[in-house]
């Protein structure tokens, strides 16, 4: 970052909160109220840089309005929390859908083929700098936290992945040794995963698609400790350990948002 920019975003974030952009987050997202005062004030002023510095578009005839623009904003700020950020500096824009989109794919068959055609999908994340996401599940993400489902934390996960030069489950770290326990442990539970997906078991608390591959392992175990981090704690300990250091959170120390059935114990069924 150079001076200019630092100057420029010391000034945006000394500026007040619009309190029409506090009340939309009040409906929207509640998570915004469970957050400490500090963490809240925090919050407000990445969200103000990130409206300041991002570019919004609606597709497919959904009209940008300031909803949008501060529900997804916030919720990508949230991974940025007590942690020093260039804001996503690979990412220029948002573009976002009223829900589910057709987009052109290019896969690469088994025999080495190229294959394209149509797929139907409810974000993506570039490295070009771009995320694509679907309103109404973006807007049903930040509202829910009883599942472990949120599309922007998934895509700006990605954007976190992806600030190191590749998109590979490993963000980068503070400090080259904490890529040691890092591997050993996403790389365990991945491969769990994995097996599991292989014998079509299905997982208590993961999205089997974080078996697709590394990235998007990263991406579904993020989404689940922002949104179940109690379960995860319970199921998935050195998981959460890791993720807690990297995002410097524990979102499983705040209260929790409503009922939760939990067994004593319960684990991820062994394979």
């Amino acid at each position: 970052m150079g001076l200019y920019t630092n100057w420029r975003r010391k000034r945006i974030r000394g500026r007040p909160f619009p309190p029409e952009w506090d009340t939309i987050l009040r409906r929207t997202f509640p998570r915004y109220v469970r957050l400490s005062q500090a963490d809240r004030e925090e919050l407000q002023r990445h969200i103000q840089v990130f409206l300041a510095e991002k570019h919004f578009e609606g597709a497919g005839g959904l009209e940008m309005t300031l909803e949008i623009r501060v529900t997804i904003a916030a919720q990508a700020c949230l991974l940025l929390l007590h942690r020093e950020t260039d804001y996503y500096p690979g990412l220029y824009s948002i573009i976002v859908y009223p829900y589910e989109y057709v987009a052109r794919a290019r896969s690469r068959h088994e025999s080495g083929a190229i294959v394209e055609g149509e797929q139907v999908r409810l974000g993506e994340s570039s490295m070009r700098g771009a995320v694509v996401l679907s309103w109404d599940r973006a807007r049903d993400g930040a509202g829910d936290v009883h599942d472990c489902h949120n599309l922007v934390f998934h895509e700006f996960a990605h954007q976190l992945d992806a600030e190191d030069g590749r998109m590979n489950g490993a963000p980068k770290l503070e400090r080259p040794s904490e890529y040691i326990a890092w591997a050993r442990v996403l790389e365990r539970e991945y491969r769990r995963l994995r097996r599991q997906d292989l014998l079509w078991v299905r997982p208590a608390l993961l999205d089997l698609y974080g078996a697709t591959n590394p990235a998007e392992f990263f991406a579904v175990v993020t989404e689940c400790f922002f949104q179940q981090p109690w379960m995860l704690r319970v199921r998935h300990p050195e998981l959460y350990e890791e993720l807690k250091l990297f995002f410097r959170q524990d979102p499983a120390s705040e209260p929790r948002p409503g009922p939760m059935i939990e067994a004593p114990g319960a684990s991820e069924p062994e394979v």
